[in-house]
This record gives structure tokens, C-alpha cells and sequence, in this order.
């Protein structure tokens, strides 16, 4: 067996009312919360339960609500700003991925200023305010990743950065914040988590812990992907979130491949959800490792229990009409994608096999 690390330091609290069973967790975090959100926090309760457990702590709060999907460098800075003005001294994120990503940024440049051009350099230090994350959505995983995913507008992209201190401190798990989730919303979110699992075990930088995860991953979350189209019970919206947390802690350890690369165009300049992005792209990607004869391939059908066509069918029902993007765009993405990505993933797609993929997901592109 190959030499490998693990490290996961957040400490997950799953189950029904756990913010308010379980939120003097909060106490140790600090005496003044931002709260990084969205507006469907206040919808769906998770806001109120927060700020419920932080009172009860003697703990004075924030509340940050314009975080807007795939945030921005000037949405951190607002945040940030905020931050200084209140006095904040530690984060709660609730929400989806943006809200997650958007606050493991703002407690990273709180601590460690950078200008526009320095933020996506890399090199952060192991320093950021304490955070503790209650996601509301079943996809992202970045509950428990080291991860914050931003737009670059300068690249015309999405750009992750990352530091081992943007691991959350505290995730709580409960699925009654997805009760009245859109069912697109669902379909999307699960699409990302599956990616997860699978790219996960596609990466070159798959362990034996982070491929244990993915299939257990897998196993829960693929038998779920296809009745997120219809109505989910609650103990099926509690499976798909732990499923994504599996799946958020193999990609902390392995990170995600070309997939996630190629993804991040459609979204800058397509805003195509992410978790759509990804689910556009995997089919075609799982065929060329089929193709190639990837082992781990054999691995993820397994923990699926079903075929390759069979996964690619789930998917494709599930993704419906594609979008309609022009050849020379195609092309232009193809071309784009970084190699940092491309040396990633155990299938290594040349730039024929990229575009390849592209033009398979976009099959009536002209």
C-alpha cells in the first residue's frame, strides 16, 4: 500500500435539531458571529435556530445575507468589511456552497490582506478566524473541505484557493433545512456530490481513506439521484446531505479532476449551475475512462451497483435538454482548460480527449 496523509479537523454534528441540541459548540468560536448566508436562510429556519443558539450562548451576531451564487472577489471584501465594522471575531456560513466558499474567504482575509491580483496567487498560511457551517444544501461538501471556490473575473473563470485553516471548525447536519429545497435545486446539488465521489476516485491523488469514502458516498447517494426529481422524504434529504459530507471529505483529500476544470467556464459564461456543469461533463468523462481502462472506473460502478450506461442514463434523464452553446465556444473552452487539472485526473484527457468530451456532452452544438 502506498504511502498517504488524512486530515479532517472539523467536527461533524449530524441530526435532527442539532444547532439547537448541540449549538453551546458555538461558545468555543469566539463572542461575535458573522453570519455568512443567503435569503433562504431565513426561509427555511436555519437562520433562526443560529441565531437562537447564539443568544442562548450570550453571543452577539452579525448577519451577512448578500452572498449571491458563485461569489465574488468584491462579495468577500463586503463581507470582510462588515466583519471589521462589527467587530466579528468568528463566522457561522449557512447555505449552499456560495455562502460556505464566500466564508471560508472572508475569515481567510480577515487575518491575511491581499489585493486583487495576490488573492488567487496561492501560499496562504495556516491562519483564519474560527467557522462553523450548516449547509442547506446536499452537494457541495465544503462543510468539510479546505476549499474556497471564487470567480475570477481576471481569468474569466472560477478559482479555487486554499489553506488548511479553512477547514471548518464545527458542521452541523440536518436534513429539515431542505424540506422546501426546488427541485432543481436537489437535482443540481446531487449531481455535485455524485461528481464528488466519482472524481474523487478518478484523481491521482485517490487514497485508500478518500476511496473508502467515495464509495460509501456512492452507495447512499446514487440509489437517491434519480428521485431527486420528484418528492424526497426526510430521511432521504438527511442521505443525500450525508452523502455529500462523504463526498466533501474525499475530495479534502484528493481533490476533483478535469471535470471540475471544464465545468467552470460553463458556469462564468453560461451561468449554468455548478453541480449541472459537472453532470453535463461526467458522463462522457466516465466513457473515455471505460475507453482507457481506468481501474477505478470498475470501483465506482460497483459502489453504484449499476452499469456505465445505466449511470449515464440516471444522469442524462436527470439533466434533460442540454444548452444550446456554439462550436467555436466549445472550442474556445477546450483549448482553456488548465493543465493543473488535466495532470489531476488518472485519465489525463489530451486536448483531442477534452474536446472530445465537450462536443459529446453538446451534441447538437453548430
Amino acid at each position: 500500500m502506498d504511502a498517504f496523509t488524512y486530515f479532517m479537523p472539523t467536527k461533524v454534528v449530524f441530526g435532527r435539531d442539532c444547532v439547537r441540541a448541540q449549538g453551546a459548540l458555538l461558545k468555543e468560536l469566539g463572542a461575535h458571529a458573522l453570519i455568512v448566508t443567503g435569503r433562504s436562510s431565513q426561509r427555511n429556519g436555519a437562520l433562526f435556530d443560529v441565531l437562537s443558539a447564539l443568544s442562548a450562548n450570550g453571543q452577539a451576531a452579525t448577519v451577512f445575507d448578500r452572498v449571491s451564487p458563485n461569489p465574488t472577489v468584491a462579495c468577500v471584501r463586503e463581507g470582510v468589511a462588515l466583519l471589521n465594522a462589527a467587530g466579528a471575531d468568528f463566522l457561522v456560513a449557512i447555505g449552499g456552497g456560495s455562502p460556505m466558499d464566500a466564508a471560508k474567504a472572508i475569515a481567510t482575509l480577515a487575518v491575511q490582506p491581499r489585493s486583487d491580483e495576490e488573492i488567487f496567487t496561492g501560499g496562504y498560511a495556516d491562519s483564519a478566524l474560527p467557522m462553523a457551517h450548516v449547509p442547506t444544501t446536499a452537494g457541495t461538501g465544503s462543510e468539510v473541505t479546505p476549499y474556497s471556490i471564487l470567480t475570477n473575473d481576471r481569468k474569466q473563470t472560477k478559482t479555487s484557493i486554499s489553506s488548511p485553516a479553512m477547514f471548518p471548525r464545527l458542521a452541523f447536519l440536518d436534513g429539515k433545512y431542505m424540506r422546501e429545497l426546488p427541485t432543481m435545486s436537489a437535482v443540481n446539488t446531487a449531481l455535485d456530490a455524485f461528481s464528488h465521489a466519482a472524481e474523487g476516485m478518478l484523481s491521482r491523488n485517490a487514497t485508500p481513506m478518500s476511496d473508502m469514502l467515495a464509495r460509501e458516498s456512492l452507495r447512499i447517494l446514487y440509489p437517491l439521484l434519480a428521485r431527486t426529481a420528484g418528492e424526497l422524504t426526510l430521511e432521504e434529504r438527511d442521505g443525500l446531505l450525508y452523502a455529500s459530507m462523504l463526498a466533501g471529505m474525499t475530495i479534502a483529500q484528493s481533490g476533483t479532476t478535469a471535470v471540475h476544470g471544464m465545468g467552470y467556464p460553463l458556469t462564468y459564461f453560461y451561468h449554468i449551475d455548478h453541480g449541472r456543469a459537472n453532470g453535463l461533463l461526467l458522463g462522457e468523462t466516465l466513457r473515455l475512462c471505460a475507453r482507457k481502462k481506468v481501474p477505478a472506473l470498475n470501483n465506482i460502478l460497483s459502489a453504484c451497483g449499476d452499469t456505465l450506461e445505466g449511470v449515464c442514463a440516471t444522469m442524462d434523464k436527470l439533466l434533460g435538454r442540454r444548452e444550446d452553446i456554439p462550436a467555436a465556444r466549445l472550442e474556445e473552452f477546450a483549448a482553456g482548460v488548465s493543465e493543473k487539472h488535466v495532470k489531476k485526473s488518472a485519465y489525463e484527457p489530451t486536448r483531442e480527449e477534452v474536446r472530445a468530451i465537450y462536443f459529446g456532452s453538446f451534441p447538437d452544438a453548430k
